[in-house]
């Protein structure tokens, strides 16, 4: 109400200027009438970014969500709004490509102590086509809305065309509640039901690849919860099948896992907003895979992380097209206990306790540029001795790893990005350098904040 109010009063001021400063000099009225256009703008803004929060706070962000938090990579702003409703459903395409350097062979990369499993590795090796992602999305009707996520990729020189999501979701729930059920990039974590097209630097952190695969992506449902009140507060749970990494074997007749969280955040002033929370994954495995090819590794136990997220972001008057920055924070832990079965040996017994962590850092100075910094570390806890010269012996020091990166955007709907990294997690420190570019065509809902 008071921003309607102030937006009345400043075009009423607007309307009746000439009479009022009649006798002033044209240079005084050229001005008076620039800085009243500076305050009507500066409010647009203000009530705009406050809209985007209500409909997030009601509906968190669905694809059919038509303003984002955050600038381009997301592929989407509040223009994209009408080129949605020109696609029913919504149809968009995501075009992802890159080029990249290494000092050493990549081919052999594994992390000692920590073996990659579900989609974690390396970025490719020279030129190459990264993932081309189909989406589509729709209204089923007026308590559902719906959302499929086709990538298409290249697996040993064959085409393959893969159901990443489909999921269907509740709109109309009593009370703040919201039921997804399908398959679903799981919402623990801040980065982990983030799409790749989103992501802040070409590549996962480090805990995130060793300890969750890169992402984990499984079937199941999801309630979630958003609070009424001005504080930003959501509540959720998740049951999941338990097919993919860190699960795997659909353990407990397809009932292998399950996730809770809980997110607070909220304003400071009109430049600023943070975000916390804390979530916990329990999976079970059944023979669950990692390590190189030639060197599988297969656990059957019991897998449980927790992860403590924290997000800041500022933007000036809450104008994040102009200006904007992003301080990025997350903690991994991670319990395991079970059998591992290594390659040419019998069944040893695993009881370990690692942990790892990374912030990140962006920066806009200006709307088409964004220069960010990433550290990202893991730390294991002692192995048996019967592990030892084997992968999953620890190295002598904590994997680490900084990364650079900056990127241009032409437009909303395109990226280029430039990346370094300095990689000391493996037995042989290494420097990789990358290009990377994201093109979108088509619709394309926002994404979260």
């Amino acid at each position: 109400m008071k921003f309607l109010v102030l937006r009345v009063f400043f075009s009423l001021a607007a309307a009746f200027s000439p009479l009022t400063f009649a006798q002033e000099p044209a240079a005084d009225m050229a001005q008076l009438r620039a800085e009243i256009q500076q305050l009507r703008s500066d409010y647009e803004q203000r009530i705009t970014e406050l809209e985007r929060r209500l409909l997030a706070a009601e509906n968190r962000e669905l694809p059919s969500a038509s303003t984002p938090v955050t600038p381009v990579p997301q592929m989407q702003g509040s223009g994209r709004a009408d080129a949605n409703s020109a696609f029913n459903p919504a149809i968009g395409v995501i075009l992802q490509g890159q080029a990249w350097n290494y000092q050493h062979d990549p081919s052999a990369y594994q992390v000692p102590g920590f073996p990659l499993g579900g989609e974690a590795g390396p970025v490719p090796e020279g030129l190459s086509l990264g993932e081309a992602e189909i989406n589509i999305s729709a209204n089923v009707d007026d308590w559902f809305t719906a959302w499929l996520t086709l990538p298409v990729v290249i697996e040993d020189g064959e085409t393959a065309v893969e159901i990443e999501e489909a999921w269907i979701e509740t709109t109309g729930l009593p009370g703040g509640l919201a039921l997804r059920m399908g398959r679903f990039y799981s919402d623990i974590g801040y980065q982990n039901n983030t799409h790749s097209h989103s992501w802040d630097f070409v590549d996962q952190s480090l805990p995130y690849q060793a300890f969750l695969g890169n992402q984990y992506l499984d079937d199941g449902l999801q309630l979630r919860w958003v609070a009424p009140a001005d504080l930003y507060m959501e509540l959720g749970g998740e049951i999941l099948r338990g097919g993919r990494y860190p699960a795997d074997g659909a353990a407990n007749s397809g009932f292998g896992a399950w996730s809770a969280h809980a997110r607070v955040g909220g304003d400071v002033g009109i430049s600023n907003y943070w975000q916390a929370g804390l979530s916990y994954l329990s999976t079970e495995s059944l023979e669950r895979a990692s390590g190189l090819e030639d060197q599988q590794l297969l656990f059957t136990g019991d897998s449980n992380i927790t992860i403590a997220e924290f997000v800041w972001k500022w933007s000036p008057n809450g104008n994040w097209k102009q200006r904007n920055f992003k301080l990025q924070a997350e903690y991994l832990k991670r319990d395991e206990k079970g059998i591992y079965a290594l390659p040419g040996d019998e069944d040893s017994p695993w009881d370990a306790r690692d942990d790892g962590w990374y912030v990140q850092t962006v920066y806009q100075p200006k709307p088409q540029w964004r220069v960010g910094f990433r550290y990202d570390v893991l730390s294991g806890s002692d192995r048996a001795m019967l592990f030892d010269g084997t992968p999953l012996q620890l190295p002598a020091s904590d994997p680490s790893r900084y990364s650079l990166m900056a990127d241009w955007s032409h437009s909303e709907f395109s990226r280029v990005r430039l990346q370094y990294t300095r990689d000391q997690s493996t037995l042989i420190d290494d420097r990789q350098w990358g290009l990377q570019y994201i093109y979108s065509i088509g619709a394309h809902g926002a994404h979260s904040f």
